[in-house]
């Protein structure tokens, strides 16, 4: 295991923090106050902010940049070069493939699946994973399907199918998401 670049950090001695995926590969810099729980493996060429809490068995692959206080829950892949703002909130068993976005202030509920292949092995396609802008919340079990961008303080509901881009300040509930105004109740940001 290589030690973090960081100070007042907790990792879990079976975690693995910088995994050497190619000979020039650099080790991962992690900011102050970090906790990565056993089962963890963080690949080399990452960055990553203070404040980072991981749950058991989350993987973080290569070229991922992540802010400030992010919580990367139990089982929750990050498939690589992928960019993750300041007090996000991956939970358990979310998938993240490469080449997505992800701002601040973002929740993301248990076992919601973000994919970046259009035509999965049947046809060529630049692989784009989905964007989703500041304050964005989305449900247990979402699936987001490659390129879209869900619009800043958006709402998706659990067991949404989001097929198309979703307008800022919008509710996208079914599957296939149909877009609803979203309730009062839901208006404003995260606090996470």
């Amino acid at each position: 295991m290589t030690e973090p670049r960081s100070r007042d950090r907790s990792v879990n001695p079976e975690a693995t923090v910088g995994y050497a995926y190619a000979d020039d590969s650099d080790a991962p810099v992690i900011g102050d106050d970090a906790t990565i729980r056993s089962g963890t493996v963080i690949y080399d060429d990452v960055t990553i902010g203070d404040g980072f809490t991981t749950g058991h068995g989350a993987l973080i692959r290569e070229e991922t940049s992540i802010g400030d206080d992010v919580v990367v829950g139990t089982n929750t892949v990050i498939d690589g070069q992928t960019t993750i703002g300041s007090r996000v909130s991956l939970q358990t068993n979310v998938y993240v493939p490469t080449n997505t976005t992800i701002g601040d202030r973002v929740f993301v509920g248990p076992s919601a699946t973000f994919t970046n292949d259009l035509y999965p092995i049947r046809q060529s396609f630049e692989l784009e994973g989905p964007t989703l802008e500041d304050d964005v919340s989305v449900g247990a079990n979402a699936t987001l399907l490659p390129g879209v961008t869900v619009g800043e303080g958006s709402f998706v509901a659990a067991g949404a199918v989001v097929t198309d881009d979703i307008p800022p300040g919008t509710l996208a509930v079914g599957a296939p998401a149909e877009h609803r105004p979203l309730p009062e109740s839901l208006k404003g940001g995260n606090d996470i």
